[in-house]
C-alpha cells in the first residue's frame, strides 16, 4: 500500500472483526440475559440472529482466503447480514416507543382464540413483551445500541467490501 491509501485498519482483517464484534455482541446479550436477569423478547432474538449469520458469513470469508475473488462478496453479505439486524432493531425501538405495534409474536395477542388454542398460547408465550423496554441508558434502549451498533458493523462490512482485492 501507499502512505496515501494506508488505514488504521488493514481491509484484510475486516472479516476477523466482524466475526468477532458478532460475538461480542451476542456476549454482551448473554450477559444481560443471564448475568442481569434481562430476559430478551421475540425480536431480540431475532436481532441476534444476524450476528449468527455475519459470524458465519465472515468465517466464509476467512475460510475463502485473501486472494478469493469471492471474499469480497461475501464481505458484502455480512454487511447486508447486520442491515438486517439493524432492521429488526429499528422495528423493535419503533414497537417500544409504541410508533407502531409489534406482531402478536411480540405482544402475546389471544383474540379469538379457542381454550386448547389458548392454553397453547399462554404455554408457548415469550416471556418478555416486545413493547416494554427492559434497559434503557441515555433514553435509548438496548434495541436502540443494538441498532447503532448493526449500523456501525455494516458500514465496517461494506468499507471492507469496497477495500477488498477485485478479481
Amino acid at each position: 500500500m501507499s502512505a496515501s491509501n494506508q488505514s488504521f485498519i488493514d481491509p484484510r482483517h475486516v472479516p476477523w472483526l466482524t466475526a468477532g464484534m458478532s460475538l461480542a455482541a451476542l456476549c454482551a446479550a448473554w450477559l444481560a440475559q443471564y448475568g442481569f436477569g434481562l430476559a430478551p423478547c421475540h425480536l431480540c432474538l431475532l436481532q441476534r440472529d444476524a450476528y449468527w449469520a455475519a459470524i458465519a458469513l465472515s468465517i466464509g470469508a476467512i475460510a475463502l482466503g485473501v486472494r478469493s475473488p469471492l471474499r469480497r462478496w461475501v464481505l458484502a453479505l455480512v454487511g447486508l447480514a447486520f442491515l438486517a439486524g439493524a432492521g429488526v432493531a429499528l422495528y423493535h425501538v419503533g414497537v417500544e416507543r409504541q410508533w407502531w405495534q409489534g406482531s402478536e409474536a411480540c405482544i402475546g395477542g389471544i383474540a379469538g382464540l379457542s381454550g386448547a388454542d389458548l392454553e397453547a398460547a399462554i404455554m408457548n408465550a415469550p416471556v418478555t413483551r416486545c413493547d416494554e423496554i427492559a434497559f434503557e441508558f441515555l433514553g435509548i434502549s438496548m434495541a436502540g445500541y443494538n441498532g447503532l451498533l448493526s449500523l456501525a458493523l455494516a458500514a465496517f462490512a461494506f468499507w471492507g467490501f469496497a477495500r477488498a482485492p477485485r478479481a
